[in-house]
């Protein structure tokens, strides 16, 4: 099972601007490892905290309100459940036998410098694979997932509702504990 938080509006079909497998592709290319110009890149997680802790993160040391859960069109952050057992395994960059394969380093895996990240995942994405583990750089126990929009999208299933993001919310309440983020 991965978690993707996005987006969301009621009522829109799964891969449609909203839905949960929705990738603006021509919004992409300053994430961490979209290429636009090659593919895709839906983000995901092993854990929910993990995405919204990607959310949340550039509140750290502030205080959250339930206007900061809303993008400035109106629609709400939400989070999914993916069903990913068709896509089968995608490459484990936590795993140490992994990154030797691929004469990767882990500083290379999780440096916040984009040109470094984007040019291993179009080596990644030349291989054939759906996509990539790897670990948060916010809490290293969180796995995120990059996969390659065009490959893995179709294969997908999107398990129930979204579950709207508030300030109520005990998933909200635990990450922005372990980010030091107030609620409001």
């Amino acid at each position: 099972m991965l978690y993707r938080v996005f987006p969301f509006r009621p009522g829109a079909r799964t891969n449609a601007e909203g839905g949960a497998l929705f990738v603006a592709r021509h919004l992409q290319g300053l994430g961490r490892h979209d290429n636009p110009g090659q593919f895709g890149v839906l983000y995901a997680s092993r854990d929910p905290e993990s995405g919204v802790a990607e959310l949340l993160a550039r509140f750290r040391g502030q205080e959250l309100t339930a206007r900061d859960l809303r993008r400035a069109d109106g629609l709400a952050y939400a989070v999914a459940e993916l069903d990913d057992a068709p896509l089968g395994a995608v490459a484990d960059l936590d795993d140490p036998n992994e990154l030797a394969a691929r004469a990767l380093r882990p500083s290379a895996v999780a440096t916040h410098d984009r040109d470094t990240t984007q040019s291993m995942a179009l080596r990644l994405h030349a291989e054939g694979l759906a996509g990539f583990a790897w670990w948060s750089t916010l809490e290293a126990s969180w796995i995120n997932v990059s996969l390659f929009a065009e490959r893995a999208v179709p294969l997908l299933g999107v398990g129930g509702e979204p579950n709207v993001l508030s300030v109520g919310s005990p998933l909200v309440q635990r990450v922005a504990a372990v980010l030091g983020v107030g609620l409001g």
